[in-house]
């Protein structure tokens, strides 16, 4: 059974999508993809059914990530179905455990830049959704630092898995 990760940001067309992309290409290249499942969400569904912020987008793909995305709203029943929920900031990061339906599920939620030893005390991605392009592009630079850490994480757990 594969490992579950997504990530959840507000409305899943700019920061959890780019989370999405930037981790699914680190499980690859890592040799992982059979082993670890990807996806993403929002924790509202005002953009259920569209694509990723056409910022996001061109962010991701000047950077060499894939971006085929359709957002859609986080529900409190992926909790058993998935291994780890990854909150953007610390909003997404208190909404999803008070969603979760047992202790358990709340201990699945986690802070992106958790996995950031660099982040120290500023554990939020800043939304990028009303501002300019510099935003997305440091979105993607903070997406890109913690996905090391959480890779990491991530490979441990694996590995644990198939010993």
């Amino acid at each position: 059974m594969p490992y579950r990760v997504c990530f959840v940001c507000t409305g899943n067309i700019c920061r959890s999508p780019m989370a999405e992309s930037v981790f699914r290409a680190r499980v690859e290249e890592a040799g992982l993809d059979q082993l670890v499942e990807v996806d993403s969400a929002g924790t509202g569904g005002w953009h259920e059914g569209d694509g990723a912020d056409p910022r996001t987008v061109a962010v991701l793909e000047a950077h060499g990530y894939g971006s085929d995305h359709t957002a859609r709203q986080f529900q409190a029943s992926w909790f058993s179905r998935l291994d780890l929920v990854v909150a953007l900031d610390s909003g997404h990061l208190k909404a999803l455990r008070r969603l979760a339906p047992t202790p358990e599920d709340a201990d699945k939620v986690r802070l992106l830049r958790s996995y950031d030893p660099a982040a120290g005390d500023d554990p939020d991605v800043p939304d990028p959704y009303y501002g300019r392009m510099d935003g997305f592009e440091e979105c993607l630079e903070m997406v890109e630092a913690a996905s090391v850490g959480l890779l990491a994480a991530v490979q441990e757990q694996v590995e644990g898995q198939v010993s």
